[in-house]
């Protein structure tokens, strides 16, 4: 695919993925700057701010206004979440692209399949699930650097404790990135994600959504150039 929308959700993966990945990384004061826990005294950093238990408040407004925001964007511009911004569907986007670029487009992968062990399809195969296993390993460390010093794996003040903790973390934290990403896919999208239950009970007549047109697609079959359905 090509066009307008589908340069905004490349660069709405680089954004968010971006964000992600370098934010643990950022340093203020001394400390990481990005959330930060230190379980042990019960403290959360967010650049120069310290939050305490009692504080946890400010996280449930936050957490109600994000939840309204997304009802109104969804209710104004339909899948806009879905589309450009869920993590399932940022990950998915990345995992595709190793998934093109070891075994190629759709036709190639699908002939692939259908075809027999050879040694191009166990490289191929094989060189797929390594990236996909180098890259979930990255975002589980990634993501356990968010609750304890990412820069220095063997102090952990938080709720991972020394090299051993980290590596468990990592290998437990790269499993829903590359199972559901890499394996589900939209599956996640249509049995498990709970947003999905009740989206349909926010559309009307007006939403923009995408949907099969009977009226300009029945009867099905071969029809003349230019012609009309019935």
């Amino acid at each position: 695919m090509s066009g307008r929308f589908n340069r905004l959700r490349v660069a709405a993966v680089v954004w968010l993925l971006g964000m992600f990945y370098l934010f643990p990384w950022l340093l203020w004061d001394g400390r990481q700057a990005w959330c930060c826990s230190d379980l042990p005294a019960r403290k959360f950093y967010v650049f120069g701010l310290v939050f305490w238990p009692q504080d946890f408040l400010f996280m449930a407004l936050l957490l109600i206004i994000a939840a309204m925001a997304l009802f109104f964007f969804t209710a104004l511009a339909g899948r806009l979440w879905c589309g450009y911004a869920c993590p399932q569907t940022v990950w998915t986007e990345v995992f595709l692209w190793m998934e093109r670029w070891t075994e190629g487009d759709r036709g190639k992968r699908m002939k692939l399949d259908a075809g027999p062990w050879t040694r191009e399809k166990v490289l191929r195969k094989g060189a797929k699930h390594a990236l996909w296993a180098v890259f979930a390993l990255w975002t589980g460390f990634t993501f356990v650097g968010f609750f304890t010093p990412i820069t220095d794996p063997g102090l952990a003040p938080g709720a991972v404790h020394g090299v051993a903790g980290k590596r468990s973390g990592c290998c437990s934290t790269r499993w829903p990135p590359q199972g559901n990403a890499g394996f589900l896919r939209e599956q996640v999208c249509k049995y498990m994600c709970p947003y999905a239950r009740f989206q349909s009970a926010m559309f009307d007549r007006n939403t923009l959504l995408i949907a099969y047109d009977p009226m300009r697609g029945e009867p099905r079959g071969p029809r003349k150039r230019g012609g009309q359905a019935a």
